[in-house]
């Protein structure tokens, strides 16, 4: 059985009880127009799956302000900060850890956030996508309260709306292997689509979620990330949706 036969069976689970699932496609780390970020726009462009581009505030360029200025399928999220690790080993690597002041850090995300209204203008969502996907429990009921509506880390979400205000929408299928930093293969991807669909369909509801990172990506991830949006553009029974819909962010930032 392949990997797509696997989808194949649970997209008939959710046909026989009426219903679709949705994707979505967040790809992160984007600071300056890079040759990986113009063959991660061709794909997009080619394939015209709407795609999250998660942007690192401190380090963007006006370049690439003006190279995503040509893409208008592409959504902005606000990617941390500086995307620098404030954690001690052996803790994980965080920048909106427990590290720091909760002050100092909003007050970081606040001027990542005023730099991206600079480049973007109202392109930029007020979703934020925590580096390494993590940030501390005790920052998230603050984010509304500095103007986020959207919050997007990896794995399945908890709660719909961990806070008043604020919308999580996840990804849940990792096309790296960060301990070798290669691609993670067809099989594992697969298992963890197909894992991930049946726990919406089951439960959660919430849209899958395909990870990508164009700056470290091998071969392999490129080819399989080709291969699948092409197969899904042309397939029945799935559907794929932007940020923009997912967040209900239809209107600028106020």
């Amino acid at each position: 059985m392949t990997g797509w036969d696997l989808i194949d069976q649970e997209l008939a689970r959710w046909s026989e009880v009426g219903r679709t699932p949705a994707l979505w496609w967040r790809d992160d780390d984007a600071a300056e127009a890079t040759p990986e970020l113009e063959r991660l726009l061709g794909l997009q462009r080619a394939t015209q799956m709407p795609l999250a581009l998660a942007i690192v505030p401190a380090n963007a360029t006006t370049a690439l302000a003006d190279r995503l200025a040509q893409a208008p399928g592409v959504d902005l999220l606000q990617h941390g900060y500086a995307h620098t690790n404030h954690a001690l080993a052996p803790d994980k690597k965080s920048e909106l850890g427990p590290h720091r002041p909760a002050m100092l850090v909003l007050g970081d995300l606040a001027t990542g956030w005023m730099a991206l209204e600079r480049l973007f203008g109202d392109r930029a969502l007020p979703v934020l996508v925590p580096p390494w996907n993590r940030i501390a429990p005790a920052l998230v009921p603050a984010l509304p309260e500095i103007g986020y509506r959207g919050l997007s880390t990896f794995g399945a979400r908890r709660r719909v709306h961990p806070v008043a205000g604020l919308q999580q929408v996840n990804t849940h299928v990792d096309l790296i292997d960060w301990r070798s930093r290669s691609f993670v293969g067809e099989e594992a991807a697969f298992v963890a689509l197909h894992a991930a669909l049946a726990a919406s369909r089951t439960g959660t509801g919430e849209p899958v979620g395909i990870l990508s990172h164009h700056l470290a990506m091998d071969e392999g991830a490129w080819d399989f990330l080709n291969s699948f949006w092409e197969k899904i553009a042309a397939m029945p029974g799935l559907k794929a949706m932007p940020a923009h819909d997912l967040f209900a962010l239809r209107e600028p930032r106020v």
